[in-house]
């Protein structure tokens, strides 16, 4: 019954944005300066195998000093330069509170300017800092001619690659502010895409002491496909790949392959997933699950009677805010000497 009733509620949600546009299916070689040579497919292979091959490289950066911070506000140029001008510079809004502990919220697609707001002030209220990034093409990142945030996921291949690398070397550049203003330690709070990115920096940066990641999966090419909020995406998709292609074309930006990057490492993560969640679909958490498992990693796991959008909304918010908070203040006070 309870399940009936979440799902019927995830539709209507999702029903609600009816601005969603199905994209062109495009290979998007010419976003990741890969020359195609008359073979996009071959030549986009070629590309996601040299990045699976050393994906360190693929996500290192030149860090930048060129930071403008208003008390508030805080700009800096992208480690990225895309066709977009309003993309290339990096938005966060920051809520101070000492300097024991202050998290990166990456948030969900498609947020609003005061998305995750709620979350930071109550963490501020715990003596946690953070810092809530805006994500590539959202709010003052997003073109003029964009309405919602589409160029984050699209049926655009390579433009999807470079915007997801892009929003894991914003969070390192953000990290970087952080520590040179003299914070202890650092950690992510991602939900959603944002999780996926945050455990990609995370994956990718010892520096990140803790990793808070709500709604959890494997596959990015996977959630795309099988999806309630991508439905729009895969109709374009299907018309140029099939899921197997593009799970292996979108691999560089999934989690799934990283998690063994985290064998043997002491750092806390806190993962929240949702039993009846119709867009990150429970099987494919807990295939993650599984291989944090494998790997042998120490990790807590909520699983909430609820799904993707039902999670934002009361009693459940306010259950994972509840969690989030306590796992991070007492993150924060074992930092405390």
């Amino acid at each position: 019954m309870l399940r009936r009733y979440i799902e019927n509620q995830e539709i209507l949600l999702h029903g609600r944005d009816s601005n969603r546009k199905s994209l062109p299916f495009e290979w998007g070689t010419e976003h990741l300066g890969i020359q195609a040579n008359g073979n996009s497919a071959t030549a986009l292979r070629d590309y996601v195998s040299r990045a699976l091959l050393d994906s360190s490289a693929f996500y290192a950066y030149e860090p930048t000093s060129n930071y403008d911070f208003d008390g508030q506000i805080l700009k800096f140029p992208s480690a990225v330069e895309t066709p977009y001008p309003e993309n290339n510079t990096v938005w966060g809004r920051f809520f101070d509170a000492g300097k024991d502990l202050a998290v990166i919220v990456l948030p969900q697609w498609n947020c609003k300017w005061d998305g995750q707001v709620g979350l930071c002030e109550a963490l501020q209220r715990q003596g946690i800092t953070s810092l809530r990034l805006s994500l590539p093409y959202h709010h003052h990142r997003k073109p003029e001619h964009l309405e919602r945030a589409e160029y984050l996921v699209s049926s655009n291949i390579g433009r999807t690659l470079t915007a997801v690398r892009q929003a894991v070397l914003d969070t390192r550049r953000s990290a970087d502010w952080l520590f040179e203003r003299g914070y202890r330690r650092v950690g992510i709070v991602g939900t959603s895409v944002g999780s996926c990115i945050g455990f990609l920096a995370f994956a990718h940066d010892d520096r990140f002491s803790t990793g808070v990641f709500i709604h959890v999966s494997s596959f990015f090419a996977d959630i795309v496909w099988r999806g309630l909020s991508t439905k729009h995406v895969r109709q374009s998709l299907e018309s140029g790949v099939d899921l197997q292609q593009l799970r292996f074309l979108w691999s560089p930006i999934s989690p799934y392959p990283f998690i063994k990057r985290l064998r043997g490492t002491k750092r806390k993560i806190l993962a929240l997933s949702g039993r009846y969640d119709l867009t990150f679909l429970p099987e494919l958490s807990q295939q993650a699950y599984d291989e944090f498992d494998r790997c042998g990693l120490s990790y807590q796991l909520s699983w909430m009677r609820c799904g993707h959008y039902t999670l934002g909304k009361f009693p459940f918010s306010k259950l994972a805010g509840y969690r989030i908070v306590q796992f991070l203040k007492n993150e924060r006070n074992s930092t405390i000497v």
